[in-house]
């Protein structure tokens, strides 16, 4: 059992959605948190600029593809949450190596730098994409992993590397594989951010494919379940499924939406959004047995009070969003 509270934590990627919110509860729980962000030129924090808790946080600009700057990076720090990858599905068609480069090569210059700097424990972040499309439901750990996209063969090899440096080194590391996650300050490249929006601005929902099935997550329960892996000794060298153990269309969501907000059902197929045929993962739902055995995790909210939420939060930040534009 680790007190987060009385340790040195570094967050890669906590500029991102997960990220950000994952840093900001860090410092809640008493962490002296360091904030790994992609250098940029202008120096921007990302989701992190406006937030309540900057002072709190020490920022570091950086890019872990780049080995001897993760291991300066790592130096002095007492448990690692590696977060930080490219995440976008699409994009992983147009510009696939960068995606070996970020994720597995940084994965493992990650993983190596906190081996030399004897972290206590590492958290590092999977997704669900893994699977493919489940070959049986619920999808427990040990469903086959299938590379059905760039993105989620860059993430199993960058599992698999975390995988050997525990049984290879027993670097003591964890992987979280979270199921869908969604909530506020999550980017139109995502397909709840990309309803909301079209909703809000009265438009024809356009989606691809409206039949696979998802199992999303709500961004509070996630993050208490990076806090509670890291707190768990008996997921050393595990890998643990994130998810509510629930599943819905995209079509049943979409409609969902609209109900919520407000407005007609208006929803359209637009090729241009369609994954390849071999590549579309038709169904994903967690089996979550082992986080609740492990670490006393379960789901506390609902996917429509999550909805709710979410929904608020991109009317009021409807600016940064592109409803006439497909969002790669």
């Amino acid at each position: 059992m680790i007190d987060l509270g009385s340790k040195r934590v570094l967050v890669t990627g906590a500029g991102g959605f997960i990220g950000s919110h994952l840093a900001e509860r860090l410092v809640q729980s008493g962490s002296n948190v360091t904030a790994l962000i992609e250098y940029n030129s202008t120096g921007s924090y990302g989701w992190l600029n406006n937030s309540e808790y900057k002072n709190d946080m020490n920022f570091l600009l950086g890019d872990i593809r780049d080995p001897w700057f993760c291991q300066q990076a790592t130096k002095s720090v007492d448990i690692v949450f590696h977060l930080a990858a490219l995440i976008a599905i699409p994009y992983s068609y147009v510009a696939p190596a960068s995606y070996v480069r970020t994720n597995i090569e940084g994965t493992l210059n990650i993983l190596e730098a906190s081996r030399n700097s004897n972290v206590q424990r590492i958290v590092h972040t999977s997704t669900s994409e893994v699977y493919g499309s489940a070959q049986f439901i619920p999808i427990n750990e040990d469903h086959p992993l299938q590379g059905q996209s760039p993105y989620s063969a860059s993430k199993i090899g960058a599992d698999k590397i975390a995988e050997s440096y525990f049984k290879s080194f027993e670097l003591p590391v964890t992987t979280l594989r979270p199921f869908n996650t969604f909530g506020p300050r999550q980017s139109d490249r995502a397909v709840i951010p990309t309803i909301i929006s079209q909703c809000l601005a009265d438009k024809n929902i356009k989606l691809g494919n409206l039949t696979p099935t998802r199992d999303f997550t709500f961004i509070d329960d996630t993050v208490n379940g990076f806090i509670s892996i890291a707190n768990c000794d008996k997921a050393i060298g595990r890998t643990v499924n994130l998810g509510t153990g629930l599943e819905i269309s995209i079509s049943d969501l979409a409609s969902l939406i609209c109900k919520l907000v407000g407005v007609p059902e208006l929803i359209q197929n637009d090729s241009e959004r369609l994954r390849p045929d071999k590549s579309e993962v038709d169904r994903l739902l967690s089996d979550n047995s082992l986080a609740k055995s492990l670490m006393n995790w379960a789901p506390q909210v609902s996917l429509e009070e999550g909805l709710l939420n979410t929904i608020d939060w991109v009317r009021n930040n409807s600016e940064i969003f592109h409803p006439n534009k497909y969002v790669i």
